[in-house]
């Protein structure tokens, strides 16, 4: 399958799907083989309902609000993930898979009592105000959650930047419903972040799929390499809070890490089946990779951790993931509308779909908060070079300025310590690399 020609946008929630080029879908064909036992009663009556509607309800309603409302209606109720835009909607989609746009910083899905946020996006209002993968909205601004679709919560939700919203949430772990202001801001969305966390051990993290994330990613990663003096002794790759994104994005950067093997395949009713496999080109020459996931791992992020992790390339640490294993396409229609229609499930190589299930991660790490006095005491440390008059070292070895150098640029920054000091998670990750690059250096 050749990936330049390939659009395809794999989100939790209130996102989208484009195919374009050898993917594009034939809606006509489609819908050919689907109406052919079309029974023309059902839709006489809808005709009848319709026509007393007009002519009878309280209120005058035209035939396109029935027409909206009738199709809205149909969508939905086949699963959380299809629906259908009018064309304010559609054109809010398309602003929001820009990458820039306003609003909370928030990825949703449609669940019975409300609202389900699948993740918060890093560094964005609803980041910084505390809401968590999992959270369950039940009122936005007061009003009821549970009758909305997420089109509408999402128009709700939007507004000019600067403007508050107060989001009333259910959270397993509270006794009663919390509200939440949040500020609403212009998102820009920074698809790939990365550090040092220790002398030779990186930090890799991913927030979506983008247009350009393997390419910033493959750009950080060479950064990084020369500040490690040309090698790594292990990398994390941190796909937590992750919602997804375009599917392109998700195999090429499954495909940096691989050398071999199976990526992902879809498998659909109507249309052609697709298979992604990985080509020769590991960028880390096969060093020890932990892949970080959670609750707020979606979609083409789970088709990452599976990839890697079927393929025996990574151990994957953390919690279950979101467990969404659809494909969504979206099919525009000639009067500026459009609908997002579920046509295939994903599978991972060895043949797994994680539809509703998610992923399990091979160790199992629980997010826990850090205090900060807790944190101050992890890096309270003395040893014999902190005394006062210790003796200089036996080897009489002595560090050039560029060794020097090179060491400095070589550890972890301020800000790296910081996060380090404050995610158990990362914590574990580490030792975990630690311990298989030592593993692998005794092999």
């Amino acid at each position: 399958m050749n990936l330049k020609k390939t659009r395809v946008i794999l989100l939790a929630g209130m996102t989208a799907v484009f195919v374009a080029g050898v993917m594009a879908w034939n809606p006509s064909q489609g819908y050919q083989q689907a109406t052919a036992a079309t029974d023309y009663r059902q839709l006489d009556k809808f005709a009848q309902i319709m026509d007393a509607i007009k002519r009878t309800y309280v209120e005058d309603k035209t035939d396109e609000e029935l027409i909206d409302g009738a199709l809205a209606g149909m969508l939905s109720n086949l699963d959380p993930h299809s629906n259908y835009m009018n064309k304010d909607m559609y054109k809010q989609m398309q602003v929001e898979t820009s990458g820039e746009f306003g609003g909370l910083g928030i990825e949703i899905a449609s669940a019975e009592a409300g609202i389900r946020i699948v993740s918060p996006i890093e560094d964005t209002p609803a980041d910084r105000a505390g809401i968590l993968a999992g959270d369950l909205i039940v009122k936005i601004d007061g009003q009821l959650a549970k009758d909305m679709s997420l089109p509408e919560a999402v128009k709700l939700m939007r507004g000019k930047p600067g403007e508050p919203i107060v989001l009333t949430i259910f959270r397993k772990t509270e006794n009663r419903p919390l509200e939440i202001k949040i500020v609403r801001a212009v998102i820009h969305v920074k698809s790939v972040k990365s550090g040092i966390l220790a002398p030779g051990y990186v930090w890799l993290r991913v927030t979506q799929f983008q247009e350009q994330s393997s390419k910033e990613l493959s750009e950080q990663l060479n950064k990084l390499k020369k500040e490690a003096g040309g090698s790594f002794k292990g990398a994390v790759l941190d796909l937590r809070n992750n919602p997804g994104g375009l599917l392109d994005q998700a195999v090429e950067i499954s495909d940096m890490f691989l050398d071999e093997g199976g990526i992902v395949s879809t498998k659909s009713r109507v249309g052609r089946n697709m298979n992604f496999d990985a080509k020769y080109g590991d960028v880390l020459n096969g060093t020890a990779l932990v892949v970080l996931i959670n609750n707020g791992s979606a979609s083409a992020s789970e088709i990452v951790a599976g990839a890697l992790q079927d393929n025996k390339r990574a151990v994957l640490m953390g919690t279950k993931s979101f467990g969404k294993g659809s494909v969504q396409r979206i099919i525009p229609l000639p009067d500026g509308t459009a609908f997002k229609l579920t046509t295939s499930l994903y599978y991972t190589p060895s043949g797994r779909s994680i539809q509703a299930t998610g992923i399990e991660p091979d160790i199992e790490v629980p997010w826990v908060a850090v205090t900060k006095t807790a944190a101050e005491k992890n890096t309270l440390r003395i040893s014999e070079s902190d005394l006062k008059g210790h003796l200089a070292n036996g080897n009489g070895k002595k560090e050039t300025k560029e060794q020097t150098k090179n060491k400095v640029k070589n550890t972890a920054s301020k800000k790296m310590k910081n996060r380090l000091n404050k995610d158990v998670q990362l914590q574990r990750a580490l030792d975990v690399l630690k311990a298989m690059h030592v593993m692998q250096g005794r092999s």
